[in-house]
């Protein structure tokens, strides 16, 4: 594979956007992918591809690049290694970088590194990680999160069956593949871009993880509920319930940011998800909806250490500060949502996290503050290690 030297500049000043300017590698690559509509469809992929193994994999190529940040062609180095480690042609220029492939290759097949550098990650997520789950788990579930994702389709059952789409997509050249024990679910498999696709404008389907759709169906939602989604977000899950619930019954989606909910609206409008209402959150609002939810979810802000394999570069940004921030936001949540929930009714805490600190150690403080008023039904943690994102969702009920 012989690349154009812009393709390979364009990848390297992705890469100093993201970590010197601390953006997003969604955002910056499709900021990227505009600035240079003249590359083809195999020029982005190389962008996309190599850019976020480069941030997936900063740590570990540095040590083999031998380099620190402050180097001025620090980020053309992980590149460079990158370059070797898939056998992809090194531009001539990059010999200025002083890297001979010849010692990269060497460097690659070493296998002395502690976890933390091999495994890529920062010595006090390591550290912290290791604390909360052990050294077992922790060395099993950060191999598999620097797994690259799948990509995983949520057929829409208000509009057609996963049966049907499947047959669809297949007549589109799109091969899928359906996942065991997700029944809405299909995986692509051959990575493409699927959302400028007829089917997903017309609200076939959504693009949303296997283990993210394990948690609508957790919270036992049946048609003719008033639901609330407290943490709505874009929606995803919200959708999946109103299709759980066969359009029948009211959903109300909360969230803090008005923008996520106009994306939500758009989404709602797409899939035929009638029975959605959008509401941003406030005391106000909360006090609106007292004791109104049969079904409350509470998918809380959190970490996102269980979808490190979609989102490398939360591993760089986040921070022990950080991460006690999170904790007090996810108990401000469990003490003042709830009361949305009438009584005998069900609600689910979920994260996307594999931190106990963040998962059952939150429900089992909020349970041991209110003996009298909840009980725990069932608790389900989705790890890495097992295929998909890692996720965790305990039922709770209102007595």
């Amino acid at each position: 594979m012989k690349l154009h030297p812009n393709v390979v500049s364009g990848a390297v000043e992705c890469l100093k956007t993201i970590f010197q300017e601390k953006k997003y590698t969604d955002d910056v690559l499709e900021k990227s992918f505009r600035k240079h509509p003249q590359w083809g469809s195999r020029d982005r992929r190389f962008v996309a591809e190599s850019v976020y193994e480069c941030v997936r994999w900063h740590r570990f190529f540095a040590e083999i690049a031998i380099c620190l940040e402050d180097d001025s062609l620090f980020f053309e180095k992980l590149l460079f290694v990158y370059l070797v480690q898939n056998q992809i042609a090194i531009p001539k220029w990059y010999a200025e970088t002083g890297l001979e492939t010849e010692k990269i290759n060497l460097r690659l097949t070493d296998h002395s590194f502690p976890r933390k550098i091999c495994e890529s990650v920062p010595d006090w997520l390591d550290e912290l990680a290791l604390e909360e789950l052990g050294e077992e788990r922790w060395s099993n579930e950060l191999h598999a999160l620097n797994n690259p994702a799948q990509v995983v389709l949520r057929a829409n059952t208000l509009k057609t069956t996963v049966a049907n789409l499947k047959t669809k997509l297949e007549e589109e050249q799109v091969e899928t593949a359906f996942i065991s024990y997700f029944p809405d679910a299909l995986t692509l498999t051959k990575r493409t871009n699927l959302r400028n696709h007829d089917y997903y404008k017309k609200g076939f389907f959504e693009i949303q993880d296997a283990g993210s759709q394990a948690i609508a169906p957790f919270l036992q939602a049946e048609p003719g509920m008033y639901v609330i989604d407290a943490c709505a977000g874009g929606g995803g899950k919200t959708l999946h319930l109103a299709a759980l619930m066969q359009n029948k019954g009211h959903i109300v989606a909360l969230d803090v940011e008005e923008k996520k909910l106009t994306n939500l609206e758009t989404r709602a409008k797409r899939a035929d998800a009638t029975i959605v209402e959008s509401c941003l959150i406030s005391d106000a609002s909360i006090a609106r909806l007292y004791q109104k939810a049969d079904r409350l979810l509470l998918d809380v802000p959190c970490t996102g250490l269980g979808v490190l394999k979609r989102n490398p570069d939360a591993k760089w940004k986040l921070s022990i500060k950080e991460i006690d921030r999170v904790r007090k936001i996810q108990q401000s949540i469990l003490e003042n949502y709830p009361s949305m929930l009438k009584k005998k009714g069900i609600m689910v805490y979920a994260t996307c996290s594999i931190l106990p600190s963040e998962n059952s150690n939150q429900v089992r403080r909020f349970l041991e503050n209110h003996p009298k008023d909840f009980d725990l039904l069932e608790e389900k943690q989705i790890w890495p290690s097992e295929g998909q994102d890692g996720f965790y969702m305990a039922r709770i009920q209102k007595k």
